[in-house]
């Protein structure tokens, strides 16, 4: 085979300059057409074919597939109302090639896009955007491959992946190992890895992000990065920093912790009128922090009857890590008020136990774990959060409790800090929560769709937040950014004093770690190109 006579200058100039111009098509009017030139950028930039019908979804193409599809992990269903921005398309990967592909396309046709894993953000963040329009969706949820090393202790985990799937694979492998994750088992890997992560173990062995070992990922240029190629900076910001700030995660290599072939579970549940003096919830306070690290108990509360003759649970969850009459042991010395039997103990091994805790009906069989949906449904709900770090007294509880009782289907969730999450240094990823804090408090009221005054519920969670100021963490009040809370304050698009309003929910989820989450993102991504309501924002740029 010859070679080919060398193009003349102008010849030359003028062929790069049209492959320059394909490749920096602005947007059309047309979306169909922005559709087309999408897929076609994919499919050049990936060497794995794909087919359209299995991963591509847009409304003018076939709206009920769409629907489906959008719809499928979406969680908070108050978001999927007709007023509510919808993506211009959907696009489901099925190889890391075509995460890489779908950014520079993203870049190349100036569309802004939302990265969903599991759908479970609470202002739902991954799958709609109030500030960019138009904007499509990329949905991780065939990414969910998972590779378990007893030999290493480690597994790698793919972002659509949920924590049940991960939860039947590593019980698959061993009996006494298990990862310190959340209870609700349909959340995907992606997000709740990024924000920190916590769950039953956490006073054991820390949160799921303090257990990370590597990463691979895609930054704004479309590059691929493991932990080695990322450094040590961006490795620190995304265990904890928040998700869709810094990249899109392809995959977690995560440490596996070991659990002993039997833990104790129990449920002891107290009405207000069992617990009318507050010895059980004040003492609860008191000690939940301290006890010893093998031991969880959280507090769920909840307004049951209906408005003529309603009143207050209180239900003491707790796990073990060891058998009962060890348990039982403890808990007569440290917390007798609760009244815990032997009765009330349940004996089980740690795979068991994340039945226990996601809702599951006693006996189901593991592999309910690999259902993509919990127990727990989806619903209408607005939810947000606080950090306690002193008591509350009895005065407070008895306001909180009153409030608790005039709304419809309240939830509060109060999770035990201490031991392992106390030695932990707040710098030691972004989630900054550690030593000093009692317990973190889960704030959720939820509504049927028939109920035509949902801004009601709102106003409840509004007025209760604003009621237990006195009683919660302040300079800076804190919040687990795993529950995003838009009214904490939101990002503008393309906007300047981004940064100035971002300090105020920055430092409520970060505290003196944001700055530093500030810095980095002005390094690896100054474009602000991965961005959202509440990403962090780059620094501002000098005059």
């Amino acid at each position: 085979m010859g070679f080919s006579k060398p193009l003349p200058l102008f010849s030359f100039l003028s062929i790069l300059v049209l492959y320059f111009s394909l490749y920096t098509i602005t947007p059309t009017s047309s979306s169909a057409s922005l559709q087309d030139q999408f897929i076609n950028c994919v499919k050049r930039n990936t060497h794995v074919s794909f087919p359209l019908e299995k991963t591509f979804f847009a409304p003018t193409k076939n709206v009920s597939m769409f629907s489906q599809v959008l719809e499928s992990t979406a969680q908070n269903l108050r978001f999927l109302a007709k007023s509510m921005p919808k993506p211009g398309f959907i696009f489901r990967p099925i190889h890391e090639s075509q995460v890489q592909a779908s950014i520079i396309c993203s870049k190349k046709l100036s569309i802004h896009f939302r990265v969903r894993s599991g759908g479970h953000d609470f202002e739902a963040l991954s799958y709609v955007s109030r500030i960019e329009k138009p904007f499509i969706l990329l949905d991780l949820s065939k990414l969910r491959q998972i590779n378990i090393d007893i030999e290493d202790t480690s597994a790698w985990v793919q972002p659509g992946a949920t924590l049940g799937e991960l939860y039947y694979r590593i019980a698959e492998k061993s009996k006494n190992h298990g990862f310190p994750a959340g209870v609700c088992t349909s959340v995907g890997i992606g997000g709740y890895m990024t924000g920190g992560g916590y769950g039953s173990l956490m006073r054991k062995f820390g949160l799921a992000g303090d257990n990370v070992l590597d990463i691979k990922m895609v930054d704004a240029n479309g590059k691929l990065l493991d932990r080695t190629a990322m450094g040590e900076d961006l490795f620190w910001a995304i265990r904890g920093g928040g998700g869709a700030s810094f990249g899109i995660i392809l995959e977690w290599k995560i440490k596996l912790v070991p659990v002993p072939e039997t833990l104790t579970v129990f449920t002891v549940t107290k009405t207000l009128e069992q617990d009318a003096r507050l010895k059980i919830i004040s003492k609860w306070q008191q000690i939940a922090s301290k006890l010893i690290e093998e031991l969880h108990i959280r507090v769920e509360l909840r307004a049951i009857g209906n408005n003529g003759n309603k009143t207050l649970t209180m239900s003491y969850k707790g796990q073990f890590l060891g058998e009962k009459g060890t348990l039982m042991k403890v808990m007569k010395k440290a917390f007798p008020e609760l009244g815990l039997t032997q009765e009330d103990c349940i004996e089980m091994s740690w795979i068991e136990t994340t039945l226990f805790g996601g809702g599951f009906a006693t006996g189901s069989p593991i592999e309910v774990l690999l259902q993509l949906k919990s127990p727990l449904g989806k619903g209408y709900f607005k939810a947000t959060s606080d950090f306690v770090k002193e008591p509350i007294p009895a005065l407070g509880l008895i306001g909180l409790f009153k409030r608790l009782i005039k709304e419809d289907a309240p939830f509060l969730n109060w999770t035990p800090y201490g031991g392992m999450m106390a030695k932990i240094p707040e710098s030691e990823i972004p989630f900054p929560h550690r030593n000093g804090t009692l317990f973190k408090i889960l704030y959720q009221t939820n509504w049927p769709e028939s109920d035509k005054r949902p801004s009601r519920h709102i106003n409840w969670i509004k007025d209760m937040y604003s009621y237990m100021t006195p009683y919660v963490s302040s300079n800076p009040r804190q919040a687990y950014v795993n529950y995003r809370d838009l009214d904490f304050g939101q990002n503008e698009k393309n906007s300047k004093v981004n940064f100035i309003e971002a300090k105020i929910w920055g430092a409520k989820y970060f505290k003196d770690n944001f700055n530093r989450l500030v810095r980095i993102k002005t390094k690896v991504d100054p474009d602000n190109f991965f961005r959202h309501e509440q990403s962090i924002p780059t620094m501002p740029v000098r005059s």
